[in-house]
């Protein structure tokens, strides 16, 4: 929408700041005109009543053209490559793994020597699990930073970083880092000064003179972790107050009320941008705005914010994605895409959390049900945003999908999550589960689950017992998870560790640092003279690697599986097999996955209804091609089998 007085002030910045609008700056000329009246409006939905808000304004502005004059030629070479594809990061030739940099190869100098063997597995995007500095023992795996823009010297420096991300763009990597928006550690800049009194920065912050407000907060906003961090506020003795920490005490919230707080993190995320960074994960997005009386989660102002923060960055820095950490109810995750005129123009990029743990719902009762009667919210992704789609990650498995949906399938909401929790935490009888329950809370009887892919499929304890044919199935059984979750549409995320079959790891018990925490268990230290084996045929971790190499280049043939929101979910003819179809351009792909711990047989007619009967389907996984039967005929798999049909 045009404004001649907004439009005027901002050329007239664009002049101060020597911007060349008809010559090399003219595309950041007409972004910044085509985005500034919702930039504009956005700001004021969230601080038309502030003071201060018509010079923070322009100072938000500033920041956004600073970034832009900054950003190297060859960023912005890139941002215009990007631009031109439209959507670049819909591409069925990316896919991705998260590690943690120390855990998996020491440091990041290290990790330049690492980018062969990622190569050689097919990932070319690489998250880096928080880098930035953090206080040793108080940093909640790297999401308490203490410093934004220095890398922790146990990684490295921000030169390693840069030289890394230099090599890595080089080979076209593409890198993910993480910006913690919701808190800093206590001992950030901020937090220090704010404990000796200064004004300025405790309005950075939530801070309370007393107990009243925190304990009427306190009535509404559950506990995130109510075993080792009960609560969500601390009291802060220099300065006899209390800080809001939602997560941990050493995390204080960042108060987005103030735009000076806003501004300062967004000036980090470009900073990030500049630094080459291709998709910035934030992290809890959720959790950004705080308001009385309600859960302080989900608010509408927290998806303001993404949005304007999203404006900003598609001005200054077009070629950084973003996505949104947003591990919650899939009602709400779609709508961390933006809604109504922000539909796909807030995040680029979700988890696709819900449909990871209705794969281990899936594993565990080899019933389809609960899975399919999510699918039709999952649906309602925007076209131009996409899914992170994965099977394990850092984080533990929470069951966040619907009581609705397990309703739906027939089950009791109530016992289902009982039955999934003992079944992980291998408490039921006869599970080959190795895992463990994580944030236990005793007044719900909620929790989520930790452990490794591995360890969950089986493969934990078929090795303990030597027990061969188990070892076979739980390979069976995570090639399955990552073949179901790899052709779903979105991009596939490795978690490191899983392409060799890592199982837990309980060093951390010895670590006082890690002890409290029993997610390290699924955050292993990469040995690699086990990683050598993958070169040794016939080795669990080759026949799982080999496996996990050949479905990302499974992949990387098929333009089919380009996330263009082009998935349909087959009618469940056998509720032990999962199937879909992905469909562009003539061109068909029938995935088809037994979640079964027995033969399942599925009608060919499964082919048949949803178009043209296809009369051969080629098995991209067995190389195989199959000729479609009679209706009374069945295509036979077996426990846990696949197949990625073309046809």
């Amino acid at each position: 929408m045009y404004n001649f007085g907004l439009h005027e002030h901002i050329n007239e910045l664009l002049r101060e700041h020597q911007i060349d609008v008809a010559g090399k700056d003219n595309l950041f000329y007409t972004r910044m005109l085509a985005n500034a009246g919702d930039i504009f409006e956005l700001y004021l939905q969230l601080y038309e009543h502030h003071p201060a808000a018509e010079a923070l304004f322009q100072q938000l502005i500033e920041t956004t053209i600073a970034a832009y004059k900054t950003r190297s030629e060859s960023l912005k070479i890139r941002d215009t490559e990007k631009l031109k594809q439209e959507h670049w990061f819909l591409s069925n030739q990316i896919t991705g793994m998260s590690l943690y940099v120390d855990r998996f190869c020491g440091d990041l100098k290290n990790m330049r020597t690492k980018l062969d063997y990622f190569e050689k597995l097919g990932v070319n995007f690489l998250h880096l699990m928080p880098i930035f500095e953090s206080p040793l023992n108080e940093s909640d795996g790297g999401y308490a930073v203490s410093n934004f823009r220095k890398v922790d010297e146990r990684f490295g420096t921000l030169e390693d970083l840069q030289q890394l991300q230099q090599q890595m763009q080089q080979r076209n990597m593409y890198l993910m880092l993480d910006i913690v928006l919701n808190h800093t550690s206590h001992k950030h800049e901020w937090a220090l000064k704010a404990k000796q009194g200064e004004k300025k920065y405790q309005d950075y912050f939530y801070f309370y003179n007393d107990r009243s407000l925190p304990d009427q907060y306190d009535k509404t906003m559950p506990e995130v972790f109510p075993e080792s961090s009960p609560g969500s506020f601390t009291y802060i003795p220099e300065v006899n107050k209390w800080a809001m920490t939602v997560f941990h005490h050493y995390q204080w919230d960042l108060n987005y009320t103030n735009p000076l707080a806003l501004i300062e993190m967004l000036d980090t995320i470009l900073f990030y941008a500049n630094l080459g960074v291709d998709i910035l994960r934030i992290d809890a997005p959720a959790f950004i705005w705080k308001q009385l009386g309600t859960t302080c989660q989900n608010l509408p102002q927290a998806h303001t914010l993404l949005r304007l923060i999203k404006q900003c960055v598609q001005v200054a820095t077009p070629g950084m994605a973003l996505l949104g950490e947003a591990i919650v109810a899939p009602k709400e995750i779609m709508k961390y895409f933006g809604t109504d005129n922000y539909a796909a123009r807030e995040c680029d990029f979700a988890y696709n959390a819900t449909q990871m743990a209705l794969q281990w719902d899936m594993l565990a009762t080899g019933d389809t049900k609960v899975m399919l009667a999510a699918q039709s919210e999952l649906l309602k992704k925007p076209y131009g945003t996409s899914w992170i789609t994965y099977t394990r990650c850092h984080d533990d498995i929470g069951l966040a999908y619907d009581d609705e949906m397990i309703a739906a399938a027939g089950y009791n909401p109530y016992a289902h999550r009982k039955f999934l929790k003992e079944y992980y935490s291998g408490t039921f009888n006869g599970t080959p589960a190795v895992g463990a329950l994580f944030s236990v809370n005793d007044k719900t009887g909620d929790a989520r689950i930790s452990g490794s892919l591995a360890s969950l499929c089986g493969l934990e304890k078929a090795i303990k017992e030597k027990d061969e044919a188990a070892i076979a199935l739980s390979i069976q059984k995570i090639l399955l998870m990552q073949a179901h979750s790899f052709f779903l549409g979105g991009v596939p995320m490795l978690f490191y560790g899983d392409e060799c079959g890592y199982t837990n790891d309980y060093s951390y018990l010895k670590d006082e640092g890690k002890s409290y925490d029993n997610r390290w268990m699924h955050r292993p230290l990469i040995d690699w003279k086990k990683n050598k084996k993958i070169d040794k045929e016939g080795t669990t971790e080759e026949k799982i690697f080999s496996g996990t190499k050949q479905l990302i280049s499974i992949r990387k043939q098929l333009p089919v599986i380009a996330d263009k929101s082009n998935i349909t979910w087959l009618t469940p003819h056998n509720i032990h097999v999962a199937a879909y179809m992905r469909q562009q351009n003539g061109s068909r792909f029938f995935g088809v996955f037994n979640f079964k711990d027995e033969a399942s047989f599925l009608t060919w007619y499964a082919f048949k209804e949803k178009g043209e009967a296809p009369a051969t389907l080629f098995d991209h996984w067995s190389g195989e091609t199959l000729t479609v039967g009679a209706d009374h005929e069945f295509l036979v798999l077996k426990p846990y089998e696949f197949r990625l049909l073309e046809g």
